[in-house]
């Protein structure tokens, strides 16, 4: 049986969409939370594929989240192998910082539906491609951004942050955007007391509305989005043994 190692680093940011899918396709799901496992260090040799999912935290947090560095160890050797990974939000920029890229505080943070562009690259993107050519709204929710690493191809754009996706090499891909989250995830976010006070901080309590607004606008094209772009990373998960290399 195929099975996919998932790192999850609080339990408000689970695989959304993405569970259904993995399920459905026969997959055995290994979960690693951090927020209640802070020690744990898996060997990543004995899974088919890597996803590494958002959070609160930021990669210049190492320093006290130790576990970040123990993740971005685990990133870079399954990059190696030719693994699949798949980084959203907090785990696009694990991926960039773990191959080299950078990661910094975004000009500006994007809370809600914004409309990502995708760039020429992305029309032959085994993901990608899936987007219109036109511009789609996805939901966001972060406040850093990546410049991507040292030969990844950069798939996507907003008008307040000009990296919003990347591949990396044929099995590796950074979205900073958050295609996973379904109706149910997305109001989780915005009635914790920490999601409401960081909207607040930024705009006002009446952005809650409007992006409760546009979830009755976008949700239902940005759900049939997110089956296509991530049916296409279950279907890469391969039938055969990998030769080991040495863990970290």
């Amino acid at each position: 049986m195929r099975r996919i190692l998932v790192f999850q680093h609080v339990a408000t940011e689970p695989l959304g969409h993405l569970d259904p899918l993995l399920r459905a396709s026969g997959i055995r799901i290994r979960y690693v939370n951090f927020g209640r496992e802070p020690h744990a260090q898996p060997d990543v040799r004995g899974y088919d594929a890597l996803l590494v999912l958002g959070g609160p935290m930021n990669v210049d947090q190492a320093d006290h989240l130790p576990h970040l560095r123990y993740e971005m160890g685990a990133i870079h050797d399954m990059v190696r192998q030719d693994r699949p990974v798949l980084g959203i939000c907090l785990g696009a920029q694990l991926l960039a910082a773990a191959m080299g890229g950078d990661v910094r505080p975004n000009p500006v943070p994007e809370i809600g539906w914004y409309q990502l562009h995708t760039r020429p690259a992305a029309h032959d993107d085994r993901l990608l491609r899936h987007f219109e050519r036109r511009p789609q709204f996805v939901f966001q929710w972060h406040a850093y951004t990546f410049a991507p690493p040292p030969g990844a191809t950069p798939l996507a754009w907003t008008r307040n942050c000009r990296n919003q996706a990347y591949r990396l090499g044929d099995h590796a891909w950074g979205l900073q955007f958050h295609l996973e989250a379904d109706e149910a995830l997305i109001e989780r976010w915005l009635t914790l007391p920490g999601g409401r006070d960081e909207i607040e901080r930024h705009w006002n309590a009446r952005r809650i509305a409007r992006i409760r607004a546009g979830n009755r606008r976008h949700l239902s094209a940005a759900e049939t989005l997110s089956e296509r772009v991530f049916g296409e990373f279950v279907r890469m998960f391969p039938r055969r043994r990998y030769a080991t290399l040495s863990s970290r």
